[in-house]
């Protein structure tokens, strides 16, 4: 009989629990956490310092969430009415571990446009994400999202690129959605809101900006060089076509985010590319713009990782609608939103329940055919978020 190891004196056990593994097979588990790190699974390290009872509940990796932007409601809950950055992305990380996002990609929108997306609230975020990290506790980074024909604001972005601003960086181009609002009056009302602008000045600066048109392959192509010199993960957003897909391919975006359609998603994955599709899809039964029905993407293989969008709670409960509906297993479904997701950005650090990685860890209440809930969130070993009394289960 050998001898169990001994710990750091940092060190507690996550005790009783079924954990999902690294091999997507729910094994009972006694989870020992030091110095932020997962030290042993199966209980046979000793341990002398606290004891999580997660007994009746799943011991899950925590969620990477590659693409959410519901953090702008925050900063601007009605239109045209502002709240400060530093109170916005406080509120934002307090949803984030309430729903079990351990590691969130903020999707900050660069546009040409003025009011939300304009220059000065993405400069103004960006330097307030730098200087608030250390008061996050999810692991919160910044996902540039930059609209392709916000041309003058090109060598700006290339210099947040450099400085190790961005952590990863999308290509947008809104312009034709911009342009069917024009002669929508209800959405029209919705975006002048947004943007400050009457319907006659929308209609204006979009006629200026489209006539760059020709500009914009080229300040791509430069952006694109840049995020490459400095193996910066690269996405395409709403590729409408196969042909739009392997364009964005060959400059180095794997990652193709809300394909129009089934043949554009298997063209992606067909070249090595990596699909992204919204969790609310998924939780709602269907694409809210009439595109690729999320939980049919699954179910055909076309879909690698889902992201919550536009709302943070969907992340989770779009895995366990997933499992309830016999789409797929737990471990398949979990994968998108964890282990996928985190090979899809290369952190190689987290996404999945194995000895070293990150014990970035969720212990969830579920019952087959119910929607899960959420009863404590750890990010690098720390309790961040519990929706019970932490005393009680703390041995």
């Amino acid at each position: 009989m050998h001898s169990k190891s001994r710990l750091p004196s940092m060190q507690y056990v996550i005790a009783g629990g079924r954990a999902l593994i690294a091999d997507g097979s729910l094994v009972d588990a006694d989870i020992a956490i030091a110095d932020g790190r997962i030290a042993d699974i199966d209980g046979s390290t000793m341990v002398t310092g606290r004891r999580w009872q997660a007994t009746d509940l799943l011991i899950m990796p925590g969620m990477i969430d590659l693409h959410g932007d519901a953090f702008e409601r925050q900063l601007m809950p009605r239109p045209g009415v502002r709240f400060s950055d530093e109170l916005a992305l406080l509120e934002t990380d307090r949803q984030l571990l309430a729903n079990g996002i351990t590691t969130a990609y903020h999707g900050l929108t660069y546009s040409w446009e003025p009011g939300l997306r304009d220059a000065e609230t993405a400069r103004r975020f960006v330097g307030g994400l730098k200087d608030m990290r250390p008061r996050l506790a999810c692991d919160t980074r910044l996902h540039l999202r930059f609209e392709t024909f916000n041309l003058d604001a090109v060598d700006e972005v290339i210099g947040w690129i450099e400085a190790g601003l961005v952590d990863l960086l999308a290509f947008n181009d809104h312009t034709d959605d911009i342009a069917a609002k024009i002669n929508d009056r209800q959405k029209l009302a919705a975006y002048a809101a947004r943007t400050g602008l009457s319907g006659d000045e929308i209609s204006n600066m979009l006629q200026q900006t489209k006539a760059r048109a020709a500009e914009v392959p080229a300040a791509v192509r430069r952006l694109a060089a840049a995020a490459r010199a400095r193996s910066l993960p690269m996405a395409s957003h709403d590729d409408m076509n196969p042909a739009m897909r392997a364009a964005y391919m060959d400059l180095g975006c794997r990652i193709c985010e809300f394909p129009l359609d089934r043949e554009t998603a298997r063209a992606a994955l067909e070249t090595g590319g990596i699909t992204i599709l919204g969790a609310p899809n998924v939780v709602r039964g269907g694409s809210h713009a009439a595109r690729l029905g999320g939980r049919e993407a699954v179910a055909e293989g076309l879909c690698s990782v889902l992201t919550s969008d536009y709302y943070y709670p969907a992340l989770m409960n779009a895995a366990f609608t997933l499992v309830n509906l016999g789409v797929a297993d737990l471990g398949s479904a979990w994968r998108l939103v964890s282990t996928n997701a985190a090979d899809a950005v290369g952190l190689t650090d987290r996404g999945r329940i194995a000895v070293g990685q990150r014990a970035d860890l969720l212990l969830v209440d579920w019952q087959e055919g119910r929607l899960p809930r959420l009863v404590a969130t750890f990010v690098n070993g720390d309790a961040v978020f519990t929706a019970d009394n932490p005393l009680s289960m703390i041995a």
